[in-house]
Protein backbone atom coordinates (compact mmCIF):
# COMPACT_ATOMS: atom_id res chain seq x y z
CA UNK A 1 0.00 0.00 0.00
CA UNK A 2 1.24 3.35 -1.23
CA UNK A 3 1.71 6.10 1.51
CA UNK A 4 -0.93 8.11 0.14
CA UNK A 5 -3.74 5.16 0.06
CA UNK A 6 -5.46 4.52 3.64
CA UNK A 7 -8.00 1.37 4.42
CA UNK A 8 -11.55 2.88 5.10
CA UNK A 9 -13.72 0.05 5.68
CA UNK A 10 -12.37 -2.40 3.95
CA UNK A 11 -11.19 -0.50 1.10
CA UNK A 12 -8.78 1.78 -0.13
CA UNK A 13 -9.30 5.23 -0.56
CA UNK A 14 -6.49 8.01 -1.23
CA UNK A 15 -5.56 10.67 1.22
CA UNK A 16 -7.01 13.95 0.66
CA UNK A 17 -3.47 15.52 2.52
CA UNK A 18 -0.72 16.51 0.17
CA UNK A 19 2.47 14.56 0.91
CA UNK A 20 4.44 16.94 3.65
CA UNK A 21 7.45 17.21 1.40
CA UNK A 22 6.02 19.26 -0.83
CA UNK A 23 5.82 22.23 2.48
CA UNK A 24 3.03 23.53 4.74
CA UNK A 25 1.14 26.68 4.56
CA UNK A 26 3.00 29.34 6.47
CA UNK A 27 0.15 32.14 7.71
CA UNK A 28 -1.96 29.82 9.49
CA UNK A 29 1.03 27.47 11.15
CA UNK A 30 2.34 31.05 12.52
CA UNK A 31 -0.83 32.70 14.15
CA UNK A 32 -0.98 29.03 15.39
CA UNK A 33 2.54 29.55 16.82
CA UNK A 34 1.88 32.78 18.16
CA UNK A 35 -0.85 31.06 20.41
CA UNK A 36 1.92 28.61 21.51
CA UNK A 37 4.37 31.22 22.17
CA UNK A 38 1.34 32.97 24.44
CA UNK A 39 0.66 29.81 26.27
CA UNK A 40 4.40 28.81 27.11
CA UNK A 41 4.94 32.74 28.27
CA UNK A 42 2.34 31.89 30.34
CA UNK A 43 3.99 29.27 31.79
CA UNK A 44 7.10 31.08 32.57
CA UNK A 45 4.87 33.82 34.39
CA UNK A 46 3.45 31.60 36.56
CA UNK A 47 6.84 30.40 37.16
CA UNK A 48 7.68 33.93 38.15
CA UNK A 49 4.41 34.74 40.33
CA UNK A 50 3.16 37.19 37.67
CA UNK A 51 -0.26 35.27 37.68
CA UNK A 52 -2.18 38.20 36.00
CA UNK A 53 0.10 38.20 33.71
CA UNK A 54 0.08 34.34 33.04
CA UNK A 55 -3.96 34.45 32.92
CA UNK A 56 -3.66 37.02 30.21
CA UNK A 57 -1.10 35.01 28.09
CA UNK A 58 -3.68 32.19 27.80
CA UNK A 59 -6.87 34.61 26.32
CA UNK A 60 -4.19 36.21 24.13
CA UNK A 61 -3.73 32.55 23.06
CA UNK A 62 -7.42 31.67 22.32
CA UNK A 63 -7.46 35.17 20.04
CA UNK A 64 -4.57 33.10 17.71
CA UNK A 65 -6.45 29.81 18.14
CA UNK A 66 -9.35 30.98 16.47
CA UNK A 67 -7.80 32.88 14.24
CA UNK A 68 -5.57 30.02 12.84
CA UNK A 69 -8.67 27.65 11.71
CA UNK A 70 -10.72 30.96 10.41
CA UNK A 71 -7.60 31.82 8.21
CA UNK A 72 -6.63 28.57 7.10
CA UNK A 73 -10.51 27.96 5.44
CA UNK A 74 -10.81 31.45 4.02
CA UNK A 75 -7.19 30.84 2.76
CA UNK A 76 -7.80 27.52 1.83
CA UNK A 77 -5.08 26.20 3.32
CA UNK A 78 -6.04 23.31 5.69
CA UNK A 79 -4.13 20.24 6.16
CA UNK A 80 -3.58 17.33 8.36
CA UNK A 81 -0.31 18.94 9.40
CA UNK A 82 -2.01 22.30 11.02
CA UNK A 83 -4.78 20.29 12.36
CA UNK A 84 -2.24 18.53 14.37
CA UNK A 85 -0.25 21.27 14.94
CA UNK A 86 -2.69 23.37 16.39
CA UNK A 87 -3.65 20.55 18.80
CA UNK A 88 -0.40 20.00 20.05
CA UNK A 89 -0.33 24.29 21.01
CA UNK A 90 -4.04 24.04 22.16
CA UNK A 91 -2.59 21.12 24.90
CA UNK A 92 0.00 23.39 25.86
CA UNK A 93 -2.17 27.17 25.93
CA UNK A 94 -5.03 25.55 27.41
CA UNK A 95 -3.83 22.66 29.14
CA UNK A 96 -0.40 22.42 30.62
CA UNK A 97 -0.39 26.58 30.91
CA UNK A 98 -3.54 26.93 32.92
CA UNK A 99 -2.54 23.26 34.92
CA UNK A 100 0.18 25.09 36.46
CA UNK A 101 -0.99 28.41 36.56
CA UNK A 102 -3.85 27.11 38.80
CA UNK A 103 -1.53 24.89 40.43
CA UNK A 104 1.00 27.65 42.20
CA UNK A 105 -1.89 30.40 42.19
CA UNK A 106 -4.45 28.21 44.33
CA UNK A 107 -4.00 24.40 44.98
CA UNK A 108 -0.41 24.00 45.91
CA UNK A 109 -1.38 24.57 49.60
CA UNK A 110 -3.70 21.21 49.06
CA UNK A 111 -0.96 19.33 48.78
CA UNK A 112 -1.57 15.49 46.93
CA UNK A 113 -4.96 16.83 46.41
CA UNK A 114 -3.63 19.85 44.52
CA UNK A 115 -1.22 18.68 42.49
CA UNK A 116 -4.35 15.52 41.26
CA UNK A 117 -6.42 18.34 40.34
CA UNK A 118 -4.34 20.16 38.09
CA UNK A 119 -2.85 17.35 36.57
CA UNK A 120 -6.02 15.62 35.75
CA UNK A 121 -7.11 18.54 34.52
CA UNK A 122 -4.27 18.38 31.91
CA UNK A 123 -5.00 15.12 30.92
CA UNK A 124 -8.60 15.32 30.56
CA UNK A 125 -7.81 18.20 28.60
CA UNK A 126 -5.43 15.96 26.34
CA UNK A 127 -8.21 13.21 26.13
CA UNK A 128 -10.71 16.09 25.22
CA UNK A 129 -8.62 17.19 22.10
CA UNK A 130 -8.35 13.52 20.88
CA UNK A 131 -11.79 13.06 21.00
CA UNK A 132 -12.61 16.42 19.20
CA UNK A 133 -9.87 15.37 16.20
CA UNK A 134 -11.44 12.05 15.97
CA UNK A 135 -15.15 13.76 16.18
CA UNK A 136 -14.30 16.34 13.59
CA UNK A 137 -13.49 13.91 10.81
CA UNK A 138 -17.26 13.47 10.88
CA UNK A 139 -17.99 17.04 9.79
CA UNK A 140 -18.79 20.26 11.29
CA UNK A 141 -21.77 20.25 14.73
CA UNK A 142 -23.84 22.41 15.90
CA UNK A 143 -22.67 20.74 19.31
CA UNK A 144 -19.08 20.14 20.65
CA UNK A 145 -19.44 16.88 23.25
CA UNK A 146 -18.00 17.40 26.34
CA UNK A 147 -16.42 21.32 27.44
CA UNK A 148 -13.92 22.92 24.88
CA UNK A 149 -10.57 22.65 26.52
CA UNK A 150 -10.20 26.72 25.47
CA UNK A 151 -13.41 27.48 27.52
CA UNK A 152 -12.14 25.54 30.34
CA UNK A 153 -8.67 27.55 30.14
CA UNK A 154 -10.33 30.95 29.90
CA UNK A 155 -12.50 30.08 32.84
CA UNK A 156 -9.49 29.25 34.79
CA UNK A 157 -7.99 32.93 33.63
CA UNK A 158 -10.84 34.82 33.95
CA UNK A 159 -10.83 33.04 37.62
CA UNK A 160 -7.52 34.89 38.48
CA UNK A 161 -7.93 38.08 37.05
CA UNK A 162 -11.67 38.26 38.97
CA UNK A 163 -9.52 37.33 41.95
CA UNK A 164 -7.39 40.59 41.45
CA UNK A 165 -9.58 42.65 40.15
CA UNK A 166 -11.54 42.73 43.81
CA UNK A 167 -7.94 43.52 45.44
CA UNK A 168 -6.20 40.02 45.82
CA UNK A 169 -2.67 39.47 45.93
CA UNK A 170 -0.17 36.85 45.20
CA UNK A 171 -1.58 33.61 45.58
CA UNK A 172 -4.87 32.58 47.12
CA UNK A 173 -5.35 30.93 50.45
CA UNK A 174 -6.71 27.51 51.12
CA UNK A 175 -10.17 27.84 49.23
CA UNK A 176 -11.89 24.61 48.62
CA UNK A 177 -14.30 25.89 45.89
CA UNK A 178 -11.42 26.61 43.76
CA UNK A 179 -10.45 22.82 44.11
CA UNK A 180 -13.91 21.52 43.29
CA UNK A 181 -13.93 23.85 40.09
CA UNK A 182 -11.04 22.40 38.70
CA UNK A 183 -12.62 18.64 38.88
CA UNK A 184 -15.29 20.27 38.21
CA UNK A 185 -13.93 21.25 34.51
CA UNK A 186 -11.78 18.10 34.08
CA UNK A 187 -14.93 16.04 34.33
CA UNK A 188 -17.19 18.36 32.04
CA UNK A 189 -14.41 18.17 29.34
CA UNK A 190 -14.32 14.10 29.32
CA UNK A 191 -18.25 14.09 29.50
CA UNK A 192 -20.95 13.40 26.86
CA UNK A 193 -22.58 17.02 27.66
CA UNK A 194 -23.46 19.07 25.02
CA UNK A 195 -22.37 22.56 24.37
CA UNK A 196 -23.30 24.92 21.90
CA UNK A 197 -20.16 25.76 18.66
CA UNK A 198 -22.34 28.33 17.16
CA UNK A 199 -21.36 27.23 14.01
CA UNK A 200 -24.92 27.79 12.94
CA UNK A 201 -24.85 31.40 13.69
CA UNK A 202 -25.21 33.96 10.89
CA UNK A 203 -25.31 37.46 11.55
CA UNK A 204 -27.55 38.68 9.03
CA UNK A 205 -27.42 42.13 7.45
CA UNK A 206 -30.25 43.81 8.95
CA UNK A 207 -31.36 43.43 12.96
CA UNK A 208 -34.27 44.52 15.21
CA UNK A 209 -33.19 47.65 16.50
CA UNK A 210 -32.89 47.02 20.38
CA UNK A 211 -30.20 44.42 19.56
CA UNK A 212 -28.10 46.82 18.12
CA UNK A 213 -28.68 49.00 21.31
CA UNK A 214 -28.05 45.56 23.40
CA UNK A 215 -24.40 45.41 21.89
CA UNK A 216 -23.34 48.79 22.62
CA UNK A 217 -24.44 48.32 25.99
CA UNK A 218 -22.43 45.38 26.19
CA UNK A 219 -19.55 46.71 24.49
CA UNK A 220 -19.35 49.29 27.07
CA UNK A 221 -19.55 46.65 29.34
CA UNK A 222 -16.87 44.90 28.22
CA UNK A 223 -14.76 48.29 28.18
CA UNK A 224 -15.72 49.55 31.47
CA UNK A 225 -15.50 46.09 33.42
CA UNK A 226 -13.74 43.38 31.30
CA UNK A 227 -12.98 41.45 34.17
CA UNK A 228 -16.28 40.75 35.69
CA UNK A 229 -17.58 40.17 31.87
CA UNK A 230 -15.22 37.65 31.32
CA UNK A 231 -15.97 35.77 34.33
CA UNK A 232 -19.17 36.04 33.83
CA UNK A 233 -19.00 34.90 30.20
CA UNK A 234 -16.73 32.11 30.34
CA UNK A 235 -18.53 30.54 33.68
CA UNK A 236 -22.07 30.63 32.08
CA UNK A 237 -21.06 28.86 29.25
CA UNK A 238 -19.01 26.16 31.18
CA UNK A 239 -22.13 25.88 33.10
CA UNK A 240 -24.61 26.00 30.24
CA UNK A 241 -24.04 22.30 29.23
CA UNK A 242 -25.04 20.88 32.76
CA UNK A 243 -27.90 23.27 32.76
CA UNK A 244 -29.16 22.33 29.56
CA UNK A 245 -28.83 18.47 29.95
CA UNK A 246 -30.38 18.30 33.41
CA UNK A 247 -33.87 20.76 31.57
CA UNK A 248 -34.05 18.30 28.68
CA UNK A 249 -33.75 15.21 30.92
CA UNK A 250 -37.84 15.21 31.81
CA UNK A 251 -38.43 15.54 28.18
CA UNK A 252 -36.20 12.49 26.79
CA UNK A 253 -37.91 10.61 29.48
CA UNK A 254 -41.47 11.61 28.89
CA UNK A 255 -40.88 10.79 24.93
CA UNK A 256 -39.46 7.43 26.22
CA UNK A 257 -42.93 6.81 28.31
CA UNK A 258 -45.19 7.75 25.09
CA UNK A 259 -43.58 5.79 22.71
CA UNK A 260 -46.08 3.73 20.57
CA UNK A 261 -46.01 -0.30 21.17
CA UNK A 262 -45.24 -0.94 17.75
CA UNK A 263 -42.02 0.87 18.08
CA UNK A 264 -40.73 -0.63 21.06
CA UNK A 265 -41.44 -4.30 19.37
CA UNK A 266 -39.72 -3.13 16.70
CA UNK A 267 -36.11 -1.69 18.48
CA UNK A 268 -36.40 -5.12 19.97
CA UNK A 269 -35.75 -6.88 16.34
Amino acid sequence: MTPDVRLVHGRQERRSDEPLHRGVYLLPNLITTCGLFSGFYSIIATIDGSYQVAAVCILIAHVFDGLDGRIARLTKSTSRFGIEYDSLSDLVAFGVAPGILVYKWALEPWGNWGWLAASLYVACGALRLARFNVQAELGAKKHFTGLPIPAAADTVASTVLLYYFFGGEGATHKHIILLVVIYGLAALMVSNVSYNSFKSFHLNPRQPLWILVALIVGLKFVIAEPQIFLFTAFMLYALSGPVTWVLRRPKAGRARTEEPPVAKVQHLR
